[in-house]
């Protein structure tokens, strides 16, 4: 890894965002609370931000629980300047998933795939389980006491994004798992993951069993209303659970346009490029291996009309038969 000091010496005498992806979850907000206090132990202070809402009713629980404070996209227009340095956490820029604000992106700490180079003054993009992960190694290599508070959210956000470590795990989320669990609160990070589903969550449940078509062993849904990004994911896993399916894909209708999560068992299925060359005509995803995520705009596909659905599957079907599947699929829709 990086020195993490060489990221203080950037830092010092400027104005801090840390940004996180526009709908943060559990391990983005985790890993910008934890690079928070970081900077604090060496007296640079810094502000959180996202242009998304926190559109999931656990996510809010842990923004209470840790006392995390998010500036939203209006909150960011009045005291952002394009003078202020931003450090990307969890995201990438350009990377679809993050608002290009008019701070000067100076820094990444991503534990995704890279799609679209960018030249930071600080970068640390590693392939790991959770960003938490990082942010843990940073105090280890650094030395720097962790708070119970801290080392509670990372541990959190670091089961959150590897689903209980039974995806994307690696030797460094181990190592992390380690040093965080004998600091953690463990009676709180319990509580938090009792209650990830909400009522109005079953209604897009049920639109997916309802919409869901799997052909050989890919399961595709479309959910015709909002879901929150976190719901879609949900969705998404849900799909993957069936015996008869090792590769999900479902997305759902945003005010501007359709929002993608894809996941693959499949060696052969590399769910960020399956989805990143599917999109890459209409729209933009990207992500790991086993998990990645997407979105198109609306006036991208207007001309779908009524075969929005068939449409936007043709264009899975072409990466799935051209580049990843030793097998045709069937088109019929």
């Amino acid at each position: 890894m990086r020195d993490f000091k060489e990221l203080v010496e950037l830092c010092r005498g400027h104005k801090i965002f840390i940004q996180t992806h526009n709908f943060p979850d559990a391990d983005a907000l985790s890993s910008a609370l934890g690079l928070q206090k970081l900077l604090e132990h060496y007296e640079i202070e810094s502000s959180i931000c996202a242009a998304g809402a926190i559109d999931r009713k656990n996510i809010a629980q842990m923004v209470k629980t840790f006392g995390i404070k998010v500036l939203s996209q209006e909150d960011i227009l009045d005291v952002m300047n394009p003078e202020d340095y931003i450090i990307c956490v969890d995201s990438q820029k350009l990377a679809g998933n993050i608002t290009d604000f008019v701070g000067n992106e100076v820094a990444a700490i991503d534990h995704h795939p890279t799609f679209v180079e960018v030249k930071y003054k600080y970068a640390e993009l590693c392939i790991t389980g959770a960003c938490a992960t990082l942010i843990t190694h940073y105090y280890m290599q650094t030395g720097v006491k962790m708070s119970r508070t801290v080392a509670t959210a990372l541990l959190y956000g670091l089961k959150m994004d590897t689903l209980q470590f039974s995806r994307g795990v690696t030797i460094m989320d181990v190592e992390a798992f380690g040093y965080l669990l004998p600091l953690a609160n463990m009676n709180k990070i319990e509580r938090l993951m009792k209650n990830t589903m909400e009522f109005r969550d079953l209604g897009a449940y049920g639109a997916a069993i309802e919409n869901i078509r799997v052909f050989q062993t890919v399961g595709f849904a479309y959910v015709p209303f909002t879901c929150p990004d976190g719901l879609i994911g949900s969705l998404s896993d849900f799909i993957l659970a069936l015996d008869e399916v090792d590769v999900s894909i479902v997305f759902s209708k945003r005010k501007d346009g359709y929002k993608f999560s894809v996941r693959s068992e499949l060696d052969e299925v590399h769910a960020g490029d399956l989805i990143h060359e599917a999109l890459s005509d209409i729209g933009n995803g990207g992500g790991h291996a086993s998990m990645a995520g997407g979105f198109v705009p609306s006036v991208n596909v207007k001309d779908y009309g009524d075969f929005l659905e068939q449409k936007i599957w043709e264009h899975f079907i072409k990466v799935l038969n051209e580049k990843m599947l030793e097998y045709p699929i069937i088109e019929n829709f």
